[in-house]
Parts: structure tokens; sequence; C-alpha cells
């Protein structure tokens, strides 16, 4: 398959179904298509469900940006043991009867609120991230152990949604079956860029003195997006480029449209601030969307920021994106789509 013969620029969002990676996923996507340029917005593993935003062409160069802001998850804690990857599907290193107070919900709820704010969280062992271009699940694999940092993250929500006794099923280092009473905890979290929930069940078990792992999770909003706009994989055999999503709203960037630039956009120039108009999206709630005729948008009026990012649209596509350098009163090119990136039902 040729690079780009898809002729295709669009974003869009799965409804990652348990037992596939990502990458699954991604080749799916490729196969339905027929483009080899497709990105993801932050890896979900194959024990995990839910929003997984993808780039197809060009606009698999959104991907980095994609994975930035918090996420959401609803995730299953189970107490009880505890395994080498975190979660159901590795093998089991310790083991603990839960105490009563795990079954207590105003014991749960006060604990949760402890959780909020920010804080330094070690990563999962198996997990992708590289020391010195190695990934460390890759490493764990072959009996070796990379020293991972611990990293700074925060915890913006953890919502207790039920909790009550489970069984516990896994495989200890010989395969053998083992099984156990537990107790399981429903949580939604909302968590900074880089944080781990694998990490967060597991940190929950040590502070709480009985071994924990992820029995299930789910990915319910990431980069503004939730789980009502994503499809599954067999709807988007069909609905193809129809389930495109606007990449100018989920970024959230402010935007000015350069259609009288298009020479300068098309060649990655530099642009001056004093030659544009700089929009921003009305807020959703805001009275002036009671009128469906008036535009969900607005000029700006507040200055850009040093290095603000700003979204440039040509012919009401995605053309670009720039970060305004104050020194010089312009906005220069970080990442221009050789074709642009539609904007879904309104392109």
């Amino acid at each position: 398959m040729k690079r780009g013969a898809s002729g295709l620029s669009l974003l869009l969002a799965v409804d990652k179904p348990v037992d596939l990676t990502s990458h699954d996923v991604v080749n799916r996507c490729r196969g339905i298509f027929q483009e080899k340029r497709i990105g993801h917005g932050g890896t979900l593993d194959p024990l995990a469900s839910g929003v997984l935003p993808l780039g197809v062409g060009s606009a698999a160069r959104l991907s980095r940006y994609l994975s930035e802001g918090d996420k959401a998850y609803r995730v299953r804690i189970c107490f009880g043991a505890a395994s080498d990857t975190d979660d159901r599907e590795g093998r089991l290193i310790a083991s603990g009867r839960p105490g009563a107070e795990l079954s207590d919900e105003e014991f749960i709820r006060q604990y949760l609120r402890g959780l909020l704010g920010p804080q330094r969280q070690m990563p999962p062992v198996y997990s992708a991230i590289k020391v010195q271009g190695q990934k460390s699940y890759e490493a764990a694999r072959k009996g070796n152990i990379i020293a991972l940092q611990a990293r700074d993250i925060e915890v913006f929500q953890a919502d207790l949604v039920d909790f009550g006794p489970c069984e516990i099923n896994l495989l200890t280092e010989d395969k053998s079956p083992w099984q156990s009473a537990g107790v399981y905890w429903d949580v939604d979290f909302r968590v900074s860029k880089g944080a781990y929930i694998r990490s967060l069940a597991r940190d929950c078990g040590a502070s709480l003195h009985c071994p924990a792992h992820v029995g299930a999770l789910r990915r319910t909003a990431a980069c503004g997006i939730g789980l009502e706009d994503c499809v599954s994989l067999e709807a988007l055999e069909s609905l193809k480029t129809r389930a495109a999503l606007d990449p100018v709203r989920l970024l959230g960037y402010r935007f000015a449209f350069g259609d009288s630039k298009e020479k300068e956009l098309c060649n990655g120039a530099a642009l001056s601030v004093a030659d544009l108009k700089i929009y921003e999206f009305l807020p959703e709630r805001s009275s002036y969307l009671s009128c469906q005729c008036t535009p969900a948008l607005c000029e700006s009026e507040r200055p850009l920021a040093f290095g603000e990012a700003v979204s440039l649209l040509l012919e009401n596509r995605l053309k670009a994106i720039y970060r305004f350098d104050e020194a010089h009163n312009r906005i220069v090119p970080e990442c221009v789509f050789s074709q642009g990136v539609i904007r879904g039902s309104i392109d």
C-alpha cells in the first residue's frame, strides 16, 4: 500500500473492544480506509475498552496533540491479590484477605477523596515507556527489569460507583489456576496525562495493606471525546468518513481563517498576527446559543499568549497548527497538513 494512497485526512474515535490492542484497531482501520498512515491518541491495554482517538491520513500527525489532555476512566479495582502486570491478565505475585473497612462505603469514599490532587506515581513495569530505546514491557517479558522513574501526575476525580464481594481468578507463575474471594470497587477516575490506572489500583492496595489489581477498565473520555462520539469497528465499516469528528473543536485552540493567506499557509510561512482575526467557540451554555441562527463562535478579544497554539483553517478544513511568537508578533508553523483535515459533518 502506497503512503497516502487514500487521499483522506480525518479524525475519528473508536470504542475499542476488550482483547484487542490499540495496534490491532489501527490495523483494522488501515483496511477500512485503505490508508497506511493511521495514528492513535493514547494506548489502551487489551484488557481495556473505550475511547480511542484515531487520525487517518495526514491527520495521523494529530496523535501527539490528542494524547495531551486529561482522560477519564471507569475501573474495577479488585482487592485480594496482586499481579505482575497490575491487572487480571498477569501472574499472581501476592495475596491477602480484604479487611472489613474495604466494604464500608463511608470509608471508601473518604479514602478516594484522599487520592485527589498532585502526586508522584511509579509506572507499571509492564508499560510502553522506553528507557534507552527499550520498551519496559518487552524487557519485563524477557525477565529483565528496567529502572523506571516516578512521574508527576494529578487525580482530578475519584468517585465511587459501586462496591461488593467478587471472585478473583488469576494464574500463578507456573500457569496454574488460582482463585480466591475478594472485594471490588468500581471507581470513576479523571486523571492527567501520564497517569496509569493500573498503578493507581496497585498503590491503593499497597496503602490499604491488601494487594490489588485492575479487574476491568473502560476509558470514558479523552481529548474532549466521549463514548457518545465513538463508533464500533463494525459501524465504521459502513460509516467510513461519516464518522469524522471536528478536530478544531476537539483541539480546543483558538483559530483563524487563512483563506486570504492561502499561498503562505500552504508553504508553511510565518504569518503576522496583525493580518489575522482570531476566533474562539462560544461556551456551550452561552445564552447566545439559544438562537440556532447565531454562529457558535465569536472574534476573540484576548491577546495571544506566548507559545499559544492556534488552529489555521483553509476552506473550512484544519490546515495547520501554529504557535504564537510574541517577540515578532507573528505565528509560526508547528504542524502543516498536506491535505486539510475535514471537520466531520460540517465539512
